[in-house]
């Protein structure tokens, strides 16, 4: 299996910026008997979604690891999340070079 290869816009708001690959599969979880059963060893490794830092952040921020191994294994699933889509509503109107100031952490 190939790593998805790398578009021009973060695939959650659209907006063309500097990406950075976030693993569908956390790194975290790789090990986790589950996860290798179900997704496999090299798929974990090539299951990428190249997002924008604000995305990145946010995406981390609103969901655990191992939720997201479980239950949010694709850009879709991602997207189909009520916090991840207020926040990519909000931000895709933002200028590509627009970075918001990082919000503290929801307690879980």
């Amino acid at each position: 299996m190939r790593r998805t290869p790398r578009p021009h816009t973060c695939e959650l708001c659209g907006r063309h910026t500097t990406l950075t690959a976030h693993h569908l599969i956390p790194k975290t979880e790789h090990r986790r008997e589950w996860v290798v059963k179900q997704v496999g060893r090299e798929a974990c490794r090539t299951l990428i979604a190249w997002l924008c830092a604000p995305c990145h952040r946010h995406l981390h921020r609103c969901i655990t690891e191992r939720d997201l191994a479980k239950h949010y294994a694709s850009v879709a699933l991602l997207l189909a999340h009520p916090e991840i889509q207020t926040f990519v509503a909000w931000i895709k109107g933002k200028p590509d070079n627009f970075s918001p100031k990082p919000a503290k952490r929801k307690p879980r």
